[in-house]
């Protein structure tokens, strides 16, 4: 009986520069890929038309045609990992499964099971550093610790880093180590209970142009190419982000630090996986959140009175995407004007971003809030307006996502700037008791 390695993509969903599908094909003869549809995950979501999964679907579906084209093919599932794996594991003739890390609480979860379960069998289960420069471990301090602040942790992580960190993978070399088998037709989105989404996904190439002028146009909502939108990629791993890497470091400082900033966060999540349910730091545990379902079913729907606010709700409902800069006066917004608590705001985040990373959106949410690592301070609370003055100040980003406003259509502001100031302020004084 022949030995079948398995390859098992997950965030990684590309046969160029991929770590762990290198090396599989470098030291195994017999490569055969697969993917699981995860219904632990997929049971989860809702709405049925989530643009992720059908972006998700159609990724597999082009790694199944280019597979297919060298006499291989992508094994495609449904169901639970350590389930559809234990299935394949009893038919004995795989001898090893390679894949990449993921560092998300569930993921570290899912894959120590399918690691006791493949031991089970006597079948090694080999990960690889694919969707990061550096893993959460890589990065300590000199007391060996994690960081907690941006600032030193992006200096610890920009010297450390070497060409050697950002070379890319040739999987291209081993094609050959692909397991020749008969195709098989892939399922459609209703296989797996979804239906087609309306959004688009933005392009996963972006010009340098983009890169070497971010700096100075990212705040700009109003600049259709102000910032990269590459978010949905990195998160399922459809570029590789040694490569963006490479063409950010002689270009832009800024638009690297970006790329920082995100393993600043997920090595945040790993090391403090307290920060899904809770606040990083313990004490804003006493803050009295104002759980109004009325005001926040205001923000939700961009009809709070502050158009940079509502903007940027409406540009996420009906597009799954928001400009990093109004991101940040939203979540402010909520949580300082309206002091309701930032998981409210982090779930339906989580439910709409095209971009969503738990520990990313985790990580901003906390540090507007003033409650995570790094944060902004409580006592710092954007001004939409003076935000809209700066940064949208001819109204352009505004009149696109909210048509009525300067007529009597729109409504006033539903609470004053200053009392939503002072209301915020006596909130957080419980922290100096």
């Amino acid at each position: 009986m022949s030995h079948t390695t398995l390859f098992w993509f997950r965030r990684d969903l590309r046969l160029d520069d991929n770590a762990g599908l290198y090396h599989a094909l470098k030291e195994n003869p017999s490569v055969l890929p697969l993917f699981i549809f995860d219904t632990d995950i997929l049971e989860k979501l809702s709405d049925k038309r989530d643009a992720r999964v059908q972006f998700i679907h159609q990724h597999v579906t082009l790694l199944k045609q280019t597979l297919q084209s060298m006499g291989s093919d992508l094994k495609v599932y449904i169901g639970k990992p350590v389930e559809v794996l234990d299935s394949l594991f009893r038919k004995g003739n795989i001898q090893n499964i390679y894949t990449n890390a993921d560092y998300e609480p569930y993921a570290l979860q899912r894959d120590q099971s399918v690691r006791e379960l493949a031991a089970t069998y006597g079948i090694p289960l080999y990960t690889f550093k694919d969707q990061v420069v550096f893993e959460p471990t890589e990065i300590l301090n000199d007391a060996g610790l994690p960081y907690k602040v941006y600032t030193p942790y992006k200096k610890k992580w920009l010297s450390k880093l070497t060409a050697s960190h950002l070379q890319p993978y040739p999987t291209d070399t081993y094609c050959s180590h692909f397991e020749q088998v008969h195709p098989e037709p892939i399922g459609t989105l209703a296989d797996i209970g979804f239906e087609q989404s309306t959004f688009s996904i933005p392009p996963a190439n972006i010009t340098q142009k983009i890169i070497s002028s971010y700096d100075k146009q990212r705040d700009y909502p109003y600049i259709p190419e102000g910032t990269s939108r590459l978010g949905i990629h990195f998160r399922f791993g459809t570029i590789s982000i040694r490569e963006k890497a490479r063409k950010a470091l002689p270009l832009n400082d800024v638009w690297l630090s970006e790329l920082i900033w995100r393993e600043f966060f997920m090595q945040l999540l790993y090391h403090f996986p307290h920060v899904v349910n809770a606040p990083f730091q313990s004490k804003f545990s006493k803050v009295q959140w104002r759980y109004q379902e009325d005001d926040f079913k205001r923000w939700c729907e961009g009809t709070t009175g502050y158009p940079l606010v509502d903007a940027g709700m409406r540009e996420l409902n009906q597009t799954g995407q928001m400009h990093n800069r109004v991101r940040m006066v939203v979540a402010s917004f909520l949580t300082k004007h309206l002091l309701i608590d930032w998981r409210w705001g982090e779930a339906y985040f989580a439910a709409k971003l095209l971009d969503f990373d738990l520990s990313a959106n985790n990580g901003n949410w906390q540090w507007c809030a003033g409650t995570g690592a790094d944060a902004q301070p409580y006592f710092r609370i954007f001004n939409p307006t003076n935000q809209q003055e700066k940064f949208d100040p001819q109204f352009i980003y505004i009149k696109k996502w909210v048509p009525e406003f300067g007529t009597p259509a729109y409504p006033a502001p539903m609470i004053d700037h200053k009392v939503a100031v002072q209301r915020a302020k006596e909130a957080f004084l419980v922290l100096k008791e």
